[in-house]
């Protein structure tokens, strides 16, 4: 579970990438993830979250 916000759940999703020609082939969109010292149960973890739980007020950074 690499590419995984720890805090909503967001994971890659895949489609179909399509050209002008109409080729079509598979493509991920992977979520914008960053690693981030935040509180988890009242202790300071490292943790992966999405930019949009950051942004949001999802994730309480832990004090340096």
């Amino acid at each position: 579970m690499a590419r995984v916000c720890e805090i909503c759940g967001k994971t890659t999703m895949v489609g179909n990438r399509i050209s002008h020609a109409h080729n079509v082939t598979k493509r991920e969109w992977r979520p914008n993830l960053r690693t981030v010292h935040a509180l988890r149960d009242g202790q300071p973890k490292r943790i992966k979250v999405c930019t949009r739980c950051l942004r949001s007020g999802k994730v309480t950074k832990a004090p340096h």
